[in-house]
């Protein structure tokens, strides 16, 4: 082992999915790239980490919804553009093509070239740290698309992709809930 500087041991463990959320502020859909995401237990219930630097942060705050959208390597471009610019001034739909979805729960948009999108309410914010606490009312995903690998950011400008899985299912059917 070789000692490593701790202002880099963020990026050991950040690597939780990449999400786009979208929200809707009563006249504009917006969305933005978070890549600090946590699931809290079995149930839908989620926690993404942002604030009011984040132009959603209103609309995320004043409606209590949104929607966790989940990108795929092959938009990983569209994804980290989505995170270099601001809804204040960019209609970021627009801006990147995303194909907007109605969602079944919620005011904001699915977006269709996402492998998944999970509607959500807010629970809580935590705002001297930005916690926002989100259950999930509906979720969707597309089987038919053809990549599946999530993305993962490493905090440094790099990512990684999901790849190959190890099931040990039968090793831990005590601690699985039913229907997993």
């Amino acid at each position: 082992m070789e000692p490593l500087p701790l202002s880099k041991a963020f990026m050991l463990i950040e690597p939780g999915p990449v999400v786009l959320v979208t929200t809707r502020d009563g006249e504009r859909d917006n969305v933005m790239t978070i890549t600090w995401t946590m699931v809290m237990d079995f149930s839908p219930r989620f926690a993404i980490t942002t604030g009011p630097w984040n132009h959603s942060w209103a609309a995320l705050r004043d409606t209590g919804e949104c929607v966790l959208a989940i990108p795929t390597a092959d938009v990983i471009d569209i994804a980290v553009g989505i995170g270099m610019c601001s809804g204040s001034d960019t209609d970021k739909f627009a801006r990147f093509g995303l194909t907007r979805l109605s969602a079944s729960k919620v005011k904001a948009p699915l977006i269709g070239q996402c492998l998944a999108n999970i509607e959500c309410r807010v629970v809580e914010i935590i705002e001297p740290h930005g916690i926002v606490i989100l259950d999930g009312v509906a979720a969707w995903h597309d089987p038919a698309r053809q990549d599946k690998r999530m993305l993962h950011a490493v905090g440094d400008g790099t990512f990684i992709a999901d790849g190959e899985r190890f099931d040990r299912r039968d090793l831990m059917r005590a601690k699985i809930p039913p229907g997993v």
